[in-house]
């Protein structure tokens, strides 16, 4: 059978610039699955207030990320990934695609299905299912699919957070560091509405379902299950006490998402006498501006300022040799 594999990462802007900044934000949040209101209401308070005034704020930030020599980590990560998953997978053709942004899924599918072949893989680079991630994804590719004559076998994998492989691909990250040099270990994870995992359940919420305890036939697809329990599988393979981490959520857009806030948690930790802090970002599979400069430059600027010394963060999977062994099983 001929088979391709299509990858898809979060998106950014073409350049730091405020117009592809305006751009970039304005196609996310005008997504139904990130911003889950009224259309009317949706279209006005992203074109009218959010994106003209975060584009300048965003801008800068973009341009502190941007590389001289690719540009854009997340784009230039996921390309390398690409290029190194087409070698370990010859007979497969490997594309990847943004869902926001370029290149879009409309043109790699395009490119994809002129090979004409008898399956297609689509891989969402997001360990953990969301709406907003995952299930926008799944929307865009339907959505672009529908409109074909002809449309070939279609596996889409909707998550891969505990993975034995995925795991150890992030326990070969831990080796660049002395775990026990520090005094706290952070796993903290994008953050989510409080609505958008209280929608996973139908007759409750996701407070009432012990989401930080296991998983459940109940909370299997509740984003916040999932990093809890991705937590649990590497603290596991990493010997840690329960003592010695704390699970967090970073980059809120209001403090009515999942909680408790890494900001507050790395502030308080110094507060209280903990001076060195390791943070893990298992939700992310490529450095992008929440690692490199959320929580490598502005996170650490804050912890310092409470009194801590050192905050290190142990870089994301990117291309790495075992992350290209862990997708490959992720698809088989």
């Amino acid at each position: 059978m001929k088979k391709a594999l299509l990858l898809v990462n979060l998106g950014t802007p073409d350049s730091p610039s405020y117009f592809n900044v305006f751009k970039y934000l304005r196609e996310f949040l005008s997504d139904e699955k990130v911003i889950n209101v009224n259309p009317i209401a949706r279209f006005l308070l992203v074109n009218f207030i959010i994106c003209p005034f975060r584009s300048f704020s965003s801008s800068k930030i973009y341009k502190k990320v941007w590389n001289p020599e690719y540009g854009s980590p997340l784009l230039h990560n996921t390309e390398m990934l690409c290029d190194a998953l087409s070698k370990k997978l010859p007979d497969m053709d490997v594309q990847f695609a943004m869902r926001y942004q370029s290149p879009s899924i409309k043109s790699k599918l395009e490119t994809v299905l002129s090979n004409n072949p008898d399956e297609i893989i689509v891989l969402p680079l997001f360990p953990h299912y969301a709406a907003a991630t995952t299930g926008s994804v799944f929307k865009e590719v339907t959505r672009r699919l529908s409109s074909k004559w002809v449309i070939p076998k279609v596996t889409f994998i909707n998550q891969f957070y505990d993975n034995e492989k995925f795991i150890d691909a992030w326990i070969d990250k831990a080796k660049g560091f002395d775990l026990a040099s520090y005094d706290k270990i952070v796993f903290s994870y994008h953050g989510v509405p409080n609505s958008h995992v209280d929608d996973v359940y139908e007759n409750s919420i996701c407070s009432d379902n012990n989401c930080e305890d296991g998983i459940t036939e109940l909370n299997k697809l509740c984003y916040k299950a999932t990093t809890y329990e991705t937590t649990k599988l590497l603290a596991s393979k990493l010997n840690l006490d329960e003592s010695k981490y704390i699970v967090s959520f970073q980059s809120r857009l209001t403090n009515k998402w999942l909680d408790p806030f890494t900001d507050k948690v790395l502030e308080d930790l110094a507060k209280n006498g903990q001076k060195r802090v390791l943070v893990f970002s298992p939700a992310f599979t490529s450095d992008c501006l929440e690692t490199i400069i959320e929580i490598g430059d502005e996170y650490q600027e804050l912890f310092i300022d409470a009194g801590g010394e050192v905050l290190d963060y142990v870089p994301s999977l990117n291309y790495s040799d075992k992350w290209v062994e862990a997708i490959e099983d992720i698809i088989k």
